[in-house]
């Protein structure tokens, strides 16, 4: 017979037998109860200083290990501090469990203290949620929450559990099987689909893999190389997907989209077909929607059915897990070239032309101030390509896409389709708890940093060495540049003074850390070398570059990919190109 304990004791038994290790949060009234048995769980809780740092932190960890992320909160302001995070994940498709302490059931729906609605609040922000009133409940929606936050479409739920519930006696009853009505996932793909798709890439004379986020959640890298590899076809990856696919790889273009390369945005504006491949045909790829690849029939290949026909009509849906995708289109591709098998030549020679004419660059500053796009590319050369970068929001993480060599998944965490400021440094943390024995650069603005950086006393307390670089142009660094392309140079509230206030180090010395300071051209090295060595405690470097650095390419927002450009008021020289 099973032995009663409280919902709170039968929800820690719950997480434990979830296989969670480790979880971010803060207690509060309402999730108290929950706080005696994780005093003596094996599981280990990293107090965080903001509950926003506690659901950051689990989307780092999830983006670094493929694990599920966990975070605890209190209720009302500590639930609702948890609702961008969410937002984040959600975006992100980041597997990702939210436990909320709520107000005693009796209570619900009062305006009692501390009560939020964060079932109604995170409804359209997360892939599914519960309330719990009844602690013979909790194990059961515990269960349920990891099986939908990591199957199909990864995202976060939220469980949200009466604070009576968790005082109340019960017994724990952990279910060894999820069947949840209405809730199955399509992992295998029609194999009428793949035969589908085989014949249209062995009838294109212009394809490219237009790769996303989806091939790294899938852990699909291996067979996407396969598979890029016996089409020959060229590869772009997005934002969300660097690291799917090498850099060095002789077929990759790079990234497409509004900062994307040349290269590829070219690629998917003149081919014949797009290959999707866990991509979304967001608005920052697109462009403007109506004058996107116009010529070109689409391959789409997802595992939620949502987003096939979403943005653009594909002629080839493909629903399934993209691993097994490309599993079974690899031998249907085989057999269709044995029937006849285009010629790429002329197509990869145009596309590797572009890539060599129009290769990302950058100028020194005239002043001889410090380009952020140097410090950003000696950071990943120096530090090589089994780290993890993590960046915030803005210029600096533009920069961190193109200057930082990725060549395996999992090494570029960033948030994408939310755009968070005050990501990178909890996100930093969370991805150095995950993987402990990795170096962590967190790259950060000093807009985004002022945001979150109260997550380094975290990580000085918890011994969790994560090293952050400041690209600190004294700016919101972004905005800026609309403001200077679009605005006339009206810079309305973006300057932060912040190379005057606050004293970066100074701050990371009141905060348990190792501060730097780098404003020379030729210390970059050395201060990143002297970041690098030390692994004891986190580091903060607070670079001095030069505030008017613009990112470029750029296609404008609401215009045509077509209209690139190369710097400021300079289009690509297309009459020299033969496309």
């Amino acid at each position: 017979m099973s032995k009663e304990m409280t919902g709170a004791a039968s929800l820690v038994k719950s997480l434990e037998a979830a296989g969670v290790d480790v979880m971010f949060g803060i207690p509060g009234g309402a999730i108290l109860p929950a706080y005696d048995p994780i005093f003596d769980s094996k599981i280990r809780h990293i107090l965080v200083r903001h509950e926003q740092g506690a659901g950051h932190a689990a989307t780092g960890y999830a983006q670094a290990t493929g694990r599920t992320g966990v975070c605890i909160a209190t209720s009302g302001p500590g639930a609702t501090n948890l609702v961008t995070p969410l937002a984040d994940a959600q975006m992100d498709s980041v597997p990702m469990v939210a436990i909320t302490g709520q107000v005693p059931s009796a209570a619900i729906g009062t305006d009692a203290f501390q009560e939020a609605d964060i079932r109604g609040v995170t409804m359209p922000i997360t892939k599914h949620n519960y309330l719990i009133t009844n602690p013979a409940d909790i194990p059961r929606a515990i269960a349920e929450a990891f099986y939908i936050a990591s199957t199909g479409r990864p995202g976060p739920v939220l469980v949200d559990i009466a604070k009576d519930a968790l005082q109340a006696m019960t017994t724990f009853d952990y279910p060894k099987n999820i069947q949840l009505a209405g809730y199955k996932p399509q992992t295998k793909p029609s194999d009428q689909s793949i035969r589908d798709a085989a014949a249209l890439i062995a009838q294109s004379s212009k394809p490219v893999f237009y790769v996303g986020g989806g091939a790294i959640k899938a852990n699909a890298h291996k067979e996407l190389m396969q598979l890029a590899e016996l089409v020959g076809a060229p590869v772009v990856t997005t934002l969300m997907a660097r690291g799917a696919f090498p850099d060095s790889h002789q077929l990759h273009l790079g990234m497409p989209g509004m900062h994307g390369t040349v290269a590829a945005v070219t690629a998917l504006q003149k081919s014949d077909l797009l290959i999707t491949l866990g991509a979304r045909f967001d608005d920052r790829v697109t462009g403007k929607l109506s004058s996107f690849a116009v010529h070109a029939k689409v391959i789409h290949a997802d595992i939620d059915p949502a987003e096939i026909g979403k943005n653009r009509f594909a002629d080839v849906p493909v629903v399934g897990d993209l691993m097994e995708t490309i599993k079974a289109l690899i031998p249907a591709v085989q057999a269709e070239f044995k029937k006849s098998k285009p010629d790429l030549t002329a197509w990869l020679r145009q596309m590797f032309s572009l890539r060599s004419t129009y290769p990302l660059g950058y100028n020194h500053p005239e002043d001889g101030s410090v380009s952020p796009q140097y410090v950003i590319e000696r950071i990943g050369a120096i530090t090589g390509p089994d780290a993890i970068y993590v960046a915030g929001v803005g210029q600096h993480q533009m920069w961190a896409s193109q200057f930082v060599r990725y060549e395996k998944p999992r090494t570029w965490l960033n948030s994408g389709g939310l755009g968070t400021m005050g990501y990178a440094v909890p996100a930093a943390m969370g991805a150095k708890v995950g993987a402990p024995d990795t170096t962590v650069w967190a790259i950060d603005g000093d807009g985004c940093f002022q945001m979150t950086n109260q997550e380094l006393t975290t990580c000085a307390l918890n011994n969790i060495p994560i090293k952050v670089a400041i690209i600190n142009n004294e700016s919101l660094g972004m905005v800026r540049q609309w403001q200077t392309m679009f605005y006339e140079g009206r810079y309305s509230n973006t300057s932060l003074h912040s190379k005057r206030i606050p004293d970066f180090v100074k701050l990371a010395e009141a905060m348990g850390c190792v501060g730097l300071r780098c404003d020379r051209t030729e210390d970059v090295d050395a201060t990143i070398k002297k970041a690098n060595s030390i692994n004891d405690q986190p580091v903060i470097v607070d670079f001095s570059v030069f505030r008017d650095a613009m990112v470029w390419p750029m296609v404008a927002a609401g215009t045509s990919n077509d209209e690139i450009m190369i710097a400021r008021g300079l289009a690509p020289d297309w009459d020299s190109q033969e496309l």
